[in-house]
């Protein structure tokens, strides 16, 4: 009984601070989500709305809308270009591939970086005057030098999408290693000794061998992507405009800007619905039953 006891006594500490830094909030946003919840106004927090900040969301706001289709595109983006190269280097980097040492010195840097710092490095590097990307590119690419990066939509997209997936190409490329370590070495060189050609042995051994690692790298990175914040906010602050406004920076926005605490709270609620799914097929990826 005294061990049994024991054990819960030792687990409390971690289950209470879970609790006041996950749980409770969490909770205490979703009761603001109902409420009129302005900074400006006393009592506003406690002042109950229904379901009217859902619906405005929905059918007033046409920035919400822009910020969910700007973070649609953004995690797409960043998501498929992300996992095709991490894969190319991860194959570089498995055990016999080629350039091996290099490829892995390179990985150091930006895995070591915060998405906040990042974010600062990618603005400063596409500076039309300073930056480094534009002496480059007067050197390389003479027609793309002086463009003011930052200041076109399109533009400045890309720069965000193109920081996203320098930054997590290593942690996926690392994961994918490990995935690639799994895959039988025998039924590959079976296929070698049979004339299987390299594409084939990928396509038809160490793709669906590597599968339910992709689906897990896909899914965690999808997770990220879709709550973004940091990295755009100090590269772009969700402009030129709204051209880089994703939903986590639509929240801050309008709960930090303008004081809409309890609109600020309904989207992030809004937001949580698609991390649950994700959440939930990472899961059952991650302690499936072998």
């Amino acid at each position: 009984m005294r061990d049994n006891t024991l054990k819960y006594l030792l687990v409390l500490p971690a289950v209470l601070v879970v609790f006041a830094t996950a749980v409770w909030p969490l909770i205490e946003s979703l009761r603001l989500s109902f409420t009129v919840g302005r900074l400006n106004r006393p009592g506003s927090l406690d002042q109950y709305l229904g379901w009217e900040n859902f619906t405005w969301a929905f059918s007033q706001e046409p920035a919400f809308w822009n910020s969910v289709w700007v973070t649609t595109v953004y995690t797409f983006l960043t998501v498929a270009l992300t996992t095709v190269l991490a894969l190319g280097l991860a194959m570089l980097l498995a055990p016999g591939g080629r350039f091996r040492s290099g490829v892995q010195t390179l990985l150091i840097l930006p895995f070591a970086m915060s998405p906040a710092l990042i974010g600062v490095s990618f603005r400063f590097m596409f500076n039309p005057e300073f930056g480094l990307f534009d002496a480059f590119f007067g050197v390389i690419i003479p027609p793309l030098a002086d463009v003011s990066w930052l200041a076109d939509p399109v533009l400045a997209f890309a720069v965000c999408v193109m920081a996203d997936v320098w930054g997590w190409i290593p942690f996926l490329t690392l994961v994918l290693i490990g995935g690639l370590a799994s895959v039988p070495q025998d039924t590959i060189e079976a296929a070698q000794v049979d004339g299987a050609s390299g594409w084939r042995v990928f396509r038809d051994i160490t793709l669906p061998q590597l599968a339910p690692v992709l689906a897990v790298v896909i899914i965690l990175k999808s997770i990220f992507s879709l709550k973004t914040f940091d990295q755009i906010f100090m590269l772009t602050n969700g402009g030129p405009g709204t051209a880089t406004q994703t939903l986590s920076h639509y929240i801050y926005f309008n709960g930090m800007k303008y004081g809409q605490i309890g609109y600020a709270a309904s989207v992030a609620w809004l937001m949580v619905i698609p991390m649950i799914f994700l959440t939930y097929a990472y899961a059952k990826f991650v302690f499936r039953k072998n």
